[in-house]
């Protein structure tokens, strides 16, 4: 049965079947018949074993024989796309997953028979080649017999690919729905639905590709654990969510794409900037910049905003009003900026705003902080996320600023409760609370500021 982009994946399979009950190798089977992979990866992946993980228990187990090959992750991934291993490699192979035979691993049952209790391999009845014999037959061949077998040998290792351009290509369209998906999904949902598509990217990069499909595939690992990420901080679950962003910059790097590096970065300036400290996020955005090497991008604008953003929290007025004005450069000579432009990794127009907005709010810039809250206000579309929100809490803030301490908590408390529960996230919460604590010495006890803080207070379901 060929496999789709919306088919089940290894991991899943297994997860149901041991449910089920089911043996391993009924396990393998299943996967082995739903996912088009080797009989032999069907009983790695039925046994939820990674490549290194397989290899370190087949060193393992080989350990002390004189015939015992030593495997590495990428030699068993060979061996799982068709290559044939040598007789004793397949003896330790049926030994390792249980006593399998030759044609349980896919393999033929001439090739090698399962070690019998006195270890001595067999190959029907019939002792193995000792090593010593297979290197002196291998000695005899001429050197253009060794030379023409490894040539073929590589062929076929370039050859093998368990992706096809139309699987590659679907995949891309699901990333594509589930980055669109994102700009309005609340976060925890959305979790899961990037996950099921990380699983599948997975399993098809933890085995050997051409160089074009695992760039393509290292891009989408970037993208999404990108976006797994900013869910985390949203969620508050910070460790988890820096853990995820060094997942995605790994990945990011792996790829060699210039602007996806760069992108990864400016976005994971987030967390330092929302949850400290300052000086990461200034750094994570700056090296994003460096990284555009000062051609005018989305990404390039991105980068310079965000570092703007952060160096105005700060207190660096200077530093931020310059990074501000490269922004606002970039960003209009990109052409960037679509209002169609629906994608989390799109820099639209109301997103360049709302980072302008965070500049200028920040620094006391409150009237012209407020000219860009409501030009981007217009920009957003009825089914959006917590931007719109983020932009009155700093509406808010200004109100704080400029003494209006009624008036700011009255907004902020609005416009929390505008929310829809599942959005309510600690990221929003924080935002909520950071009207509080910009409101003027003393004004804090005053009614409105006590009205903000029980609703923050209160339990989800209770609002």
């Amino acid at each position: 049965m060929k496999r789709t982009s919306h088919g089940p994946s290894a991991k899943r399979l297994r997860q149901e079947a041991i449910r089920r009950g089911e043996s391993l190798g009924e396990i393998a089977r299943t996967i082995h018949d739903h996912c088009t992979v080797s009989l032999l990866r069907a009983q790695r992946l039925a046994r939820g074993l990674t490549l290194k993980e397989a290899a370190a228990g087949l060193n393992s187990l080989g350990a002390g024989r004189e015939d015992a090959p030593r495997v590495d992750g990428d030699q068993l991934g060979h061996w799982e796309t068709g290559r044939q291993p040598r007789p004793a490699t397949l003896a330790l192979l049926c030994e390792f997953y249980g006593g399998c035979s030759p044609a349980d691993l896919g393999f033929d049952s001439a090739a090698a028979a399962a070690p019998s209790p006195s270890s001595a391999l067999v190959v029907v009845g019939q002792p193995l080649p000792s090593p010593t014999t297979l290197r002196e037959s291998f000695a005899a061949d001429s050197l253009e017999q060794q030379v023409d077998a490894a040539r073929r040998s590589l062929d076929r290792t370039l050859a093998v690919g368990t992706v096809t351009s139309t699987q590659l290509d679907l995949l891309d369209e699901q990333v594509l729905w589930a980055r669109e998906q994102y700009v309005y999904t609340p976060p925890a949902p959305m979790i899961k639905v990037l996950l099921n598509h990380l699983t599948e990217v997975e399993d098809l990069a933890a085995h050997r590709q051409p160089a074009a499909v695992q760039v393509r595939l290292s891009e989408l690992t970037a993208m999404l654990a990108t976006l797994v990420a900013d869910a985390l901080m949203k969620l508050g679950h910070l460790p988890r969510s820096q853990s995820w962003y060094a997942t995605a910059r790994n990945a990011a790097d792996d790829s060699g794409n210039t602007e996806l590096r760069a992108r990864v970065r400016a976005q994971a300036a987030m967390l330092p900037f929302y949850y400290g400290p300052l000086e990461a996020a200034v750094s994570l955005s700056r090296e994003a910049r460096i990284i555009c090497r000062g051609r005018p991008s989305a990404t390039a604008a991105f980068a310079s905003a965000a570092e703007a953003r952060a160096l105005a929290k700060l207190g660096d007025a200077e530093g931020a009003e310059a990074a501000l004005r490269y922004a606002v450069a970039a960003f209009e000579q990109s052409g960037a900026g679509g209002p169609a432009d629906s994608d989390a990794f799109g820099f639209p127009e109301r997103r360049f705003r709302l980072y302008e907005s965070g500049t200028l709010t920040a620094l006391g810039r409150t009237t012209r902080a407020r000219r860009v809250q409501e030009a981007a206000l217009l920009l957003y579309p009825s089914k959006t996320g917590i931007d719109p929100a983020l932009l009155h809490f700093e509406a808010a803030l200004c109100l704080a600023h400029d003494r209006s301490t009624t008036e700011a908590c009255q907004l902020a408390s609005a416009t929390f409760l505008r929310m829809a529960p599942e959005h309510r996230t600690p990221i929003v919460e924080e935002r909520a609370r950071e009207v509080i604590g910009a409101l003027p010495p003393g004004a804090q006890s005053v009614r409105a500021a006590r009205e903000l803080r029980e609703i923050l207070a209160l339990p989800p379901g209770q609002m």
